[in-house]
């Protein structure tokens, strides 16, 4: 059972760019809401400080699927050296 999971691929192309979009959207609605919801009670330093911290991640994330997903960073098997 477990090694069908190791015989996915990440994903790659326009899938990884689709999924790096939609993490940083997440990201940008989460930061959105925990702004709104601290409004009356933490001062503006620190609800920009938190903000900020969301949006990092979010950004990193995004980094880190196109990356993963770029055609450029799939590992292929190299060519048999030996010959029967």
């Amino acid at each position: 059972m477990m090694t069908i999971l190791f015989d996915i691929g990440p994903p790659g192309g326009a899938i990884g760019l689709a999924a790096a979009a939609g993490f940083l959207l997440i990201a940008i609605a989460v930061a959105y809401v925990v702004f709104r919801m601290l409004r009356k009670t933490v001062k503006m330093a620190f609800r920009l400080a938190v903000v900020a911290v969301i949006l990092l991640v979010g950004f990193v994330g995004t980094l880190a699927f196109i990356y993963v997903g770029s055609p450029g960073s799939q590992n292929t098997r190299p060519a048999p050296t030996r010959r029967r």
